[in-house]
């Protein structure tokens, strides 16, 4: 009898250990480096320079090489007229660069992005120079032929089975006699004075309150999005920045903004803001919105880092494939109007020479891997701005331009070597 009522009390004893043994949510270090301020940041830092995890810091460090070189060559290389030209010369480029970023974060490349430029222009020019429609119309029917092209390379390649390269690299070369086709005998047809297409590069915002409420609104922008990113991590009982953090952030994007207002204003010679960076900003935004904060964006990602375990997951990835080459093809159409208005009219090669090239080293050289699944939209631009601040620096020494193809090139190829060495490492650290 004694046996038996020892039983049941030693289940309870065992009963309770387990119940005062409850399991505790794992929660990933990482996370709480946060909390643990500066030194919690550098140990962070150091852990993923050793892991391979550079993210934008080698093109950084290169735009402030660039600057230092440059500058101390020329004291005019960062004077208001030269910034405001890497500015509207990165503008064209760097939007159809966006839509390269998209390509390779899906793990492909797409060749016709020049020839689609050069159609794009072809067909504004066509209908809104030569038959006189009208000029805003001109520019939708342009983007939108830009868009059908993309989605026609999607279909080969995502329905067919073509291979990106392939079909891209027909693409390259149809679009090319298309847009000859187009532009007839003609072989150039001049941008109107005063036409949409011309102000896209040639109008400023010369009021100083445009530039600085820019800035303004960017710093306001980017601390509204840290406070609610804040807010998500408290709701879900997850480490979030201090309010340190958010303030030395702000402060050093304020700071930068200024800065480029601040040039942009107040220097003789100073033309004010212009709306091709306007413009420029614009899509960024609103791409690097639709990466990260949409469903979208995420199965782009996933498809790019592994395309059948996407399929797997129900991802439609097919659907997301041509969706991102049609927007590739409409970025490509956008931007080549930008460089209509450069070159002051559409001809028979625009989009043709290095434009190709220098799109995808763009996206490259900003920190895209060639590899699929890893960019942001932001590697556009800070891509773009190294490429011309490196050709606007050798101009104003005045370097012949094989010089300025060979120093691209080589920028393009550490680019790669760093990402590759980066992906290699972050494999051995058990992160790839």
């Amino acid at each position: 009898m004694s046996d038996l009522t020892k039983t049941p009390q030693g289940a309870g004893a065992t009963d309770g250990a387990e119940q005062s043994a409850a399991p505790v949510p794992a929660v990933d270090p990482r996370l709480l480096v946060r909390e643990e301020g500066l030194k919690g940041y550098w140990t962070e830092f150091t852990r993923k320079v050793r892991g391979g995890e550079l993210g934008s810091l080698p093109v950084l460090i290169g735009l402030i090489v660039i600057a230092i070189v440059f500058q101390s060559q020329n004291a005019n290389f960062l004077s208001a007229s030269s910034v405001a030209n890497i500015a509207v010369y990165s503008s064209g480029l760097g939007i159809m660069a966006v839509g390269i970023v998209f390509v390779l974060i899906l793990g492909e490349i797409d060749l016709s992005v020049g020839s689609i430029a050069g159609v794009g222009a072809a067909v504004w020019a066509v209908l809104s120079v030569s038959n006189g429609l009208n000029d805003w119309l001109a520019v939708l029917v342009a983007v939108l032929v830009g868009l059908s092209l993309g989605l026609l390379h999607g279909f080969f390649f995502a329905k067919v089975g073509v291979p990106a390269f392939v079909v891209t690299l027909a693409g390259f070369l149809g679009w090319s006699g298309l847009q000859i086709w187009l532009m007839g005998k003609e072989g150039s047809i001049n941008t109107p004075t005063g036409s949409v297409v011309e102000n896209l590069t040639g109008y400023y915002f010369e009021d100083k309150a445009a530039a600085y409420g820019l800035a303004l609104v960017a710093v306001l922008v980017y601390a509204g999005s840290l406070l609610l990113d804040v807010r998500r991590r408290r709701a879900a009982a997850l480490p979030h920045r201090p309010t340190s953090e958010i303030l030395l952030r702000t402060g050093a994007v304020a700071v930068l903004c200024f800065a480029v207002a601040y040039i942009l204003n107040e220097p003789a010679g100073a033309r004010g803001l212009p709306l091709a960076l306007v413009l420029f900003l614009a899509v960024l935004v609103v791409a690097d919105f639709v990466a990260r904060r949409t469903s979208f964006g995420r199965k782009v990602f996933a498809v790019g880092g592994s395309a059948e375990a996407a399929r797997r997951a129900g991802i439609n990835v097919d659907r997301i494939r041509i969706t991102v080459f049609g927007l590739s093809g409409l970025l490509a159409a956008f931007g080549g109007l930008f460089v209509a208005s450069l070159s002051g009219g559409a001809t028979k090669s625009l989009g043709g020479g290095n434009t190709l090239m220098l799109v995808i080293a763009a996206a490259v050289i900003g920190g895209t891997s060639l590899f699929g699944g890893r960019g942001k939209v932001w590697s556009a631009l800070l891509g773009m701005i190294v490429i011309q601040s490196i050709q606007q620096g050798l101009n104003m020494l005045g370097m012949a331009s094989e010089i300025q193809y060979m120093i691209t090139g080589a920028v393009l190829l550490a680019a790669v070597v760093i990402d590759s060495v980066s992906r290699r490492t972050q494999k051995d650290a058990g992160r790839a």
